[in-house]
């Protein structure tokens, strides 16, 4: 990998000086991790900080990729913008950093700023959220979550719960806030409700509206919506922001969040506050989207490092929660 200060090209050429002229010296062991003197320099473009989980994935990221840990890592907050975002990787790209790692706001788009990381020859891992490009060799890892896995256990769970009722053939009407458009995270959401409503045609979405992922948008929607009606069974929020937001124009409306007798809420990230939440009964089910990928992308920078071929898409560990079964003792144990 390239190294760009004097600092560097001088210890590498005190170790040849010293060590290059001892028969064998270092051919049997792993070649050592770049930490004192010799910094692995990441550059590392954020989609923003609109959330908890947002923030929790920075936080993560910024641990991880620390200078104890051998990495010089280049933040930059591209406050949910994506030229933003190709502004970053560009500056990136000049510095002549060793990695360029980011969290990209939509999946499309991203073709020429990732030929410009290739004809530098700086390899890119993509986090959180996938992209789409013709050519997938333009990056090198994706780490994130199976976003359509995470919608499919939701809607699973729904069928589930409807099926135990004896309510699986009754009309459910359903308020569907979406994330961002056209990120990856709203679209495998989104694509497995879609599916679920092909399976249950009693099932009808009687409102779908733009979140954004934030409580504050989903607030200002949800309650543009019981306007309208407040006929509803199901409002099915595509992260922990939108439920809250959601949870709180329907209460000022009157309406009980309540999986057993109320509006069933569901939401994904399963970030603290929101299995509190959870907890509370208020919302009824929280797919955890995991935002711990520090320590993946660090693991997959020294596997690469060392020479390892690695894998192109690594899904991140996750879970789910529903409001009859978590315990405080549950959320007490999590990480964020």
């Amino acid at each position: 990998m390239k190294r760009t200060s004097a600092a560097i090209c001088l210890f590498t050429l005190c170790a040849t000086v010293l060590f290059g002229c001892v028969p064998g010296a270092g051919s049997a062991q792993e070649p050592p991790e770049k930490t004192v003197g010799s910094p692995i320099v990441v550059g590392f473009s954020q989609v923003g900080a609109e959330s908890e989980w947002r923030v929790a994935n920075s936080e993560s990221m910024k641990s991880a990729l620390s200078e104890e840990n051998g990495f010089e890592l280049i933040f930059d907050d591209a406050r949910n913008e994506q030229e933003n975002q190709i502004r970053a990787i560009r500056t990136f790209i000049q510095q002549d950093v060793d990695y360029i790692v980011f969290s990209p706001r939509v999946e499309t788009g991203w073709t020429s700023i990732l030929q410009e990381a290739r004809d530098a020859e700086i390899p890119v891992i993509v986090i959180d959220r996938d992209i789409q490009v013709e050519d997938r060799s333009l990056y090198t890892a994706y780490i994130g979550s199976d976003f359509r896995r995470e919608g499919e256990t939701a809607v699973r769970w729904l069928e589930s719960l409807m099926q135990r009722r004896g309510k699986a053939d009754r009309p459910l009407r359903i308020v569907h806030i979406q994330g961002t458009v056209g990120s990856s995270a709203q679209i495998g959401r989104t694509a497995a409700l879609e599916a679920a409503l092909e399976r249950n045609p009693n099932w009808e979405i009687i409102a779908q509206e733009l979140g954004d992922f934030t409580r504050a948008k989903a607030y200002e929607v949800m309650g543009a919506i019981l306007e309208e009606t407040k006929d509803i069974d199901v409002v099915y929020c595509e992260n922990d922001g939108e439920a809250l937001g959601a949870i709180d124009a329907m209460e000022e409306a009157g309406l009980t969040c309540n999986a057993g007798d109320g509006v069933i809420v569901i939401s994904f990230d399963a970030t603290k506050l929101g299995l509190t939440y959870c907890l509370a009964g208020k919302i009824a089910l929280n797919v955890e989207c995991n935002p711990l990928q520090g320590p993946y992308v660090a693991d997959l920078i020294r596997r690469l490092e060392r020479g390892e071929t690695v894998e192109q898409i690594m899904h991140v560990d996750e879970t789910a929660f529903d409001s009859f079964t978590i315990t405080k003792e549950m959320i007490e144990g999590r990480g964020y």
